[in-house]
């Protein structure tokens, strides 16, 4: 932060500034490091270039929680302490992928449409192939490629992708969602649950050495 006082250049210039800029304008700013009158790191700026306007002002708060959905950036400039969920929701995604790879899982990516959806009980979305005419839909799970491949010798294969399921929505659904599925042959549940409990322990204590705090951000 800054005033008149403390910027370089003529009070007219400033005074020009400071008309021109809005909340969530982009700057430049040229100066020298310090610290404000309660201490909080700054810099006081010799020259400040505005770079990128911003055409709507920024609301100062953001309460309606579909607008804040709906438009995730408003979001996330308002509330920085969101982009944790971001942030943590990547980490365990990635800690997953390098977990199954180290076990020798080979990932794949399955087809998301299909004449049939198969692979679970859920209701489809429905599309269609305008070059074949035909009707498709897009997929509930990845199962039924998954299997094939196990069964064409590909012994561990896990995919993380999107699902779509044309069903009800709330706080905890959603018409389409990220899953992690894998298939290991000549194994047992008690193996799957070994290797689950020992995944996510492993991410969580992973976690935690980042200062994350938990997993509330994964999904």
């Amino acid at each position: 932060m800054t005033d008149s006082k403390t910027y370089g250049g003529p009070e007219e210039e400033w005074a020009r500034i400071v008309y021109a800029l809005r909340r969530g304008d982009i700057i430049g700013v040229e100066g020298n490091p310090g610290k404000s009158k309660r201490g909080e790191l700054s810099i006081f700026p010799k020259k400040l270039t505005l770079l990128s306007p911003c055409m709507h002002m920024v609301p100062r708060l953001l309460t309606n929680v579909e607008v804040r959905f709906r438009q995730r950036y408003l979001d996330l400039m308002l509330h920085p302490e969101k982009r944790r969920i971001f942030e943590v929701r990547s980490q365990c995604v990635n800690y997953v992928r390098r977990f199954l790879d180290e076990k020798n899982f080979l990932e794949v990516e399955t087809p998301m449409m299909n004449t049939i959806h198969g692979g679970a009980t859920a209701r489809p979305f429905k599309t269609v192939h305008n070059e074949l005419n035909i009707d498709m839909f897009m997929r509930v799970a990845p199962e039924l490629y998954l299997k094939m491949l196990v069964v064409g010798g590909l012994d561990r294969v896990y995919e993380i992708g999107r699902q779509f399921r044309n069903e009800g929505m709330d706080m905890t659904h959603n018409p389409e969602f990220t899953t992690c599925e894998f298939y290991m042959a000549y194994a047992d549940y008690h193996d799957l649950m070994d290797m689950t409990e020992t995944m996510i322990s492993g991410m969580v204590r992973r976690n935690k050495k980042r200062g994350g705090g938990g997993l509330s951000g994964g999904g």
